[in-house]
């Protein structure tokens, strides 16, 4: 879960009609109206909440007294009522439990988010809120929020990573970054290293204190090297690149919400470029081994470090087994916001690949989409999702004939051989037509496209065939900027599944 402040610190407080117009669209939910008078309720139209802003905000000393954020999730890992609640707790984190604040739920994009409208002036005293630091501290009190609602310690992770057994500070500095941490030399003690997170210190170790562990040869790096053997043969190894093009492609507003702890030089519009493969996930997800290449200006890796979670240790990956033994790289690329997205489909087999594959690509894409770069999983995420793109499904096909296409998210695709399935491009779903539907639904569809003679109306060749998915990834892109951060949060996962054991 992330949280970025936004910069449309307005006197007019436009926020409030940019969430306006989300609503009226259908887009947007209005989740809580706090602290505002009797006569400001969920029926006032967005002019009157404005006034009252404004009334409540007026002072010589602040011009821009708008403050304008947004809270969000990875996807639809958490419901709007969750985040709901974390923003009001939040709010009251950031000292505006008192204020007038908005709490607005936008699902007009991949990832889950709530935008929150309040004042920088405080309604009782006229006086500036305290707004120091105010985009550093947001994450840390947005993480006492998360530990308060759901018992996670950030904390807890941190100690457990820095536990782990190392050969060298390379290797730690390896493992911090991949969970989403930045090991930096500290500015007040040149023998001092400084860990942060989202901008934020977390932590200072002293190098003295660090334990280098040189054991090589052990029981489980003879392991490690049975399962890379093994598996490398089952699963494609085809290395690809994949390309995050948000610090060259947004700039200054990227630039911006990079900690001001970190080097200008490290975020100058150079372009992050990591490396993946279908092999690697399958080692990471079944084996705890997680697969790092090191590489320099995006260039062919020249190496590679094991993480084993299991084991708690870090191993040279050479010694273990030769990378040009172990993968293929290819030429292939493909945009990290993108990748993502498919990396998030079900994909429970080759042909599953295939649909998906011709999915993306018949729509002009930058990225050639290779049938490698999509991860087979046999789960059919979970069963409230099913049945979300059942019940879409269904009224889809209800609606097919219409003129008027009431779902968007919705993409019916006939295969070569006859097959039908639907593809959900919100909840990122593939599935064969008939999984979905009772038989004699999917009779009487087939049986209704029979009678056409198989020649489809314009209209139902545009419901088939048509993909707004370079529409849908530029607003992606700029919505991702706006709500999402510029990083994963690596704690997802793992405050995921405490929350499913709080139920």
């Amino acid at each position: 879960m992330i949280v970025k402040i936004l910069n449309s610190s307005s006197a007019d407080f436009h926020g409030v009609k940019y969430n306006e117009k989300k609503i009226g669209k259908g887009t947007g939910e209005l989740m809580k109206m706090k602290n505002f008078p009797s006569f400001i309720n969920e029926k006032s139209s967005q002019e009157q909440v404005r006034d009252y802003f404004k009334s409540i905000s007026k002072s010589q000393k602040i011009k821009k007294p708008q403050f304008h954020c947004v809270i969000s999730t990875k996807f639809q890992q958490n419901s709007k009522e969750e985040l709901s609640k974390v923003a009001e707790n939040f709010m009251e984190g950031m000292g505006y439990a008192n204020q007038p604040y908005l709490v607005v739920f936008h699902n007009d994009t991949d990832n889950n988010h709530v935008h929150i409208v309040s004042t920088r002036v405080d309604r009782e005293t006229g006086k500036k809120l305290n707004d120091s630091y105010e985009k550093l501290r947001a994450q840390k009190v947005l993480n006492n929020s998360i530990e308060k609602l759901y018992g996670y310690k950030v904390e807890d992770k941190l100690e457990k990573l820095l536990s782990y057994k190392i050969g060298t500070t390379k290797q730690l500095e390896i493992l911090l970054e991949r969970n989403g941490y930045k090991l930096v030399r500290s500015n007040k003690n040149e023998n001092a290293l400084d860990i942060l997170k989202n901008g934020v210190k977390e932590k200072t170790i002293d190098q003295s204190q660090i334990v280098f562990d040189h054991i090589k040869n052990d029981s489980r790096s003879r392991q490690i090297k049975t399962i890379l053997s093994k598996y490398k043969d089952i699963y494609s190894n085809k290395v690809f690149r994949v390309e995050d093009n948000r610090a060259r492609m947004f700039g200054r507003e990227f630039k911006e919400s990079i900690s001001l702890f970190e080097k200008k030089s490290e975020i100058n519009g150079a372009m992050k470029i990591d490396f993946e493969s279908e092999l690697q996930k399958k080692l990471r997800d079944v084996f705890g081994i997680d697969i790092v290449f090191h590489s320099s200006e995006g260039k062919i890796p020249f190496g590679y470090s094991i993480i084993d979670y299991k084991s708690e240790k870090i191993y040279k990956g050479s010694e273990l087994m030769k990378m040009d033994k172990l993968f293929e790289f290819t030429s292939d690329k493909i945009d990290k916001k993108l990748f993502e997205i498919i990396k998030d489909y079900n994909v429970p087999n080759g042909e599953t690949k295939k649909v998906l594959s011709d999915f993306f690509n018949k729509n002009h894409c930058e990225y050639k989409v290779k049938e490698f770069m999509l991860f087979e999983n046999k789960g059919r995420k979970d069963l409230e999702t099913y049945r979300k793109v059942q019940r879409d499904t269904k009224e889809f096909i209800r609606d097919f004939r219409n003129v008027e296409c009431k779902n968007t998210n919705i993409q019916m695709i006939k295969t070569e051989t006859g097959k039908y399935y639907t593809l959900h491009t919100k909840h990122h779903y593939v599935s064969e037509l008939k999984t979905l539907l009772r038989e004699n639904e999917y009779q009487r569809f087939i049986n209704s496209e029979g009678d056409q003679g198989n020649e489809l109306t314009e209209n139902q060749k545009n419901r088939l065939g048509k993909n707004e998915i370079l529409q849908i990834a530029g607003e992606m892109l700029n919505e991702f900027m706006k709500s999402s951060g510029v990083a994963k949060d690596p704690n997802e996962d793992e405050f995921k599944k405490r929350r499913k054991k709080r139920k």
